[in-house]
């Protein structure tokens, strides 16, 4: 048996937001592991989640009020797409995907790609935390080989990275090939604050329309726990992150996508509940232009929904 530490499962609580999402909205993060007995994980996974199928999921966006899906690739998976492609099949109009490949596009096959395309992928997903040495710098050749190879199918790069240990990021980035998204703000904790250099960077790039920010995981980068709604108040969960959520809404709200991260996979505090994220986002983003654009017509251009 892998040894690998099982994930906590997300809160099984049905309920439903407060705050009521667009007609068209899109969830632009989550991800579909399992079943294991079918989709087996990489046995050189960090972790193991419980299963998280596609009817759960599916149930999670009636619950929500959300009409339409990114499924991001998780990392337990590999370069393994299987899961995901399977996924997308079953509702081509309704979502698209982020796969994973290898780093090295010597590998990757045209055909490949091709394949992908028609089944709704529209990005790759590079991770780069606890892989990349931010001492010696990101394999910035390789990703910029890689962005040339799925330039010409209009896709983008999304990165998850902590863009705090990358100073210069706003220069790395400068001429990059194809769009860049940042997942959860960046990755960036919010004890580095808004005016980490790394961060200040992201938000160029944005402000340059050269980057997209995906407004997700705000535990997975908060000093707080979801303990804090035990107080009742919305507005006190994970409040050391408001401020990242304004700077980005100040640098360009063009360039920013909303998402769930279900099944909130390797949360080491409280469990946070999809209805109390929806509703910090309500909170946090209460003009409905801004709302509209950020969880419905930014993603549709971005992810080519139709």
């Amino acid at each position: 048996m892998h040894s690998t530490p099982l994930c906590q499962a997300p809160a099984s609580e049905i309920r439903s937001p407060k705050s009521v999402f667009p007609r068209g909205a899109i969830d632009s993060h989550a991800h579909v592991c399992g079943p294991a007995f079918q989709y087996p994980y990489a046995q050189e996974r960090i972790y193991t989640p419980p299963d998280a199928s596609l009817e759960d999921y599916r149930s999670l966006l009636k619950m929500l009020g959300v009409d339409r899906a990114v499924l991001v690739q998780p990392s337990v998976y590999g370069i393994d797409n299987r899961a995901l492609i399977d996924a997308l099949k079953t509702a081509p109009d309704h979502l698209r995907g982020i796969a994973v490949l290898p780093l090295d596009s010597k590998i990757v096959k045209d055909s490949e790609l091709e394949q992908l395309h028609a089944a709704g992928v529209r990005g790759l997903r590079c991770n780069l935390v606890d892989v990349a040495d931010p001492s010696s710098g990101l394999p910035i050749q390789a990703l910029t080989n890689l962005a040339q190879r799925i330039a010409p199918l209009g896709w983008h790069l999304e990165l998850l990275m902590h863009v705090n240990e990358y100073p210069n990021l706003a220069t790395i980035f400068a001429h990059f090939p194809v769009d860049l998204v940042f997942g959860h703000f960046g990755y960036c904790h919010a004890k580095h604050g808004v005016h980490n250099a790394g961060f200040q960077g992201l938000l160029s790039l944005m402000k340059e329309q050269r980057a997209w920010v995906k407004m997700t995981g705000p535990y997975r980068i908060s000093a707080q726990s979801a303990d804090a709604m035990k107080t009742g108040a919305i507005a006190d969960l994970y409040a050391d992150m408001r401020p990242f959520n304004d700077a980005v809404l100040a640098a360009n709200p063009k360039q920013l996508v909303w998402g769930s991260d279900w099944p909130h996979v390797m949360v080491k505090n409280t469990m946070p509940h999809d209805a109390d994220l929806c509703d910090l986002f309500g909170e946090w983003v209460s003009d409905s232009h801004l709302r509209q654009a950020i969880l419905v017509n930014n993603p549709a251009m971005l992810y080519d929904f139709h």
